[in-house]
C-alpha cells in the first residue's frame, strides 16, 4: 500500500501509532509532504531520531521542505533509482528515502512528481535566534528548469504531484499566520506552482506546509491525516 500524510517536525507518534494499527510492512510506503525534520540540526539528535524511525515497519518516501537541508548537499546521502525515479539515502537508515525535485515515481502504474521547498515565514526568526535555516529551502532555476523538463518529458501528464507548498491558486487563506505582513512573504515559488498548474494534465495535487487537512478544488493539503494515494 502507499500511504500520504502531512508535516511532521521530528514527531513521528501519529505514524508509529498508524504502523501498528494496521500492521503495516517494510513494503508499504508512507509520503511525508515535507518538513519531515530528520535533517535539522544535522548532528547527532537527527542521527537518534532516525535510528527509531528504522524500526518502523514502513518505507518513508519524504518529499524536501523548508524545515530541513537537502540530502544532495548533506555528505552521508547517497544517489539510487527507486520506483523509476532518483532518490536520495542514508546506507545506515535504508527505509528512509528522500525524492529528488523534479523526479517522476512509479507508484502501482501511476506516476507522481515531486517538487519540494517553500519559503519560511520564520526565516528572520530563526536567524536571530541561530537556529537553522536554509538558503536551499526554495528551488533554484536549475531544479525549475529540470522540473518542467521532465514534466514535457512526460507529456505534461501525471496522475499526482507531490509538493510540500502548493499552487497559489489553492493556498488556504483562512490558516495563513497573524503577525505576518503578508505583502511581505515571497510567494515567487506559489506562482510558479500556478503556472505548472495552469500546464498540466493530472488527477489530484497533494501538499502540505499550512497545518491543516481539506481538499480545495483538485488539491489535498494534508497535515496529520493519513490517506491512501488514490
Amino acid at each position: 500500500m502507499v500511504y500520504i500524510t502531512g508535516d511532521t517536525h521530528r514527531e513521528f507518534d501519529r505514524i508509529e501509532e498508524f504502523c501498528n494499527e494496521y500492521e503495516t510492512t517494510g513494503n508499504d510506503i508512507l509520503i511525508i509532504l515535507g518538513d519531515v525534520g530528520i535533517n535539522y540540526f544535522l548532528d547527532e539528535s537527527d542521527d537518534e531520531i532516525k535510528e527509531e524511525l528504522t524500526k518502523f515497519p514502513i518505507t518513508l518516501f519524504c518529499i524536501h521542505g523548508n524545515h530541513e537541508e537537502r540530502p544532495y548537499l548533506i555528505s552521508t546521502y547517497f544517489e539510487k533509482m527507486w520506483h523509476g525515479g532518483l532518490v536520495y539515502y542514508e546506507e545506515e537508515y535504508p527505509n528512509i528515502i528522500f525524492a529528488a525535485d523534479g523526479e517522476i515515481y512509479d507508484f502501482d502504474g501511476n506516476k507522481a512528481i515531486a517538487i519540494g521547498g517553500a519559503y519560511s515565514l520564520d526565516k528572520n526568526r530563526r536567524l536571530v535566534a541561530k537556529a537553522p535555516w536554509f538558503e536551499s529551502e526554495q528551488p533554484d532555476e536549475r531544479i525549475k528548469e529540470y522540473v518542467v523538463y521532465k514534466l514535457e518529458e512526460a507529456g505534461r501528464r501525471v496522475d499526482f504531484v507531490l509538493s510540500h507548498t502548493g499552487p497559489l491558486k489553492y493556498l488556504p487563506k483562512d490558516v495563513f499566520l497573524s503577525g505576518y505582513d503578508q505583502r511581505s512573504i515571497d510567494r515567487t515559488m506559489e506562482k510558479w506552482l500556478d503556472n505548472i498548474e495552469d500546464n498540466l494534465d493530472y488527477d489530484l495535487w497533494y501538499f502540505g506546509h499550512f497545518h491543516c487537512d481539506r481538499m480545495v478544488g483538485k488539491a489535498i493539503i494534508l497535515f496529520e491525516s493519513i490517506e491512501e494515494l488514490e
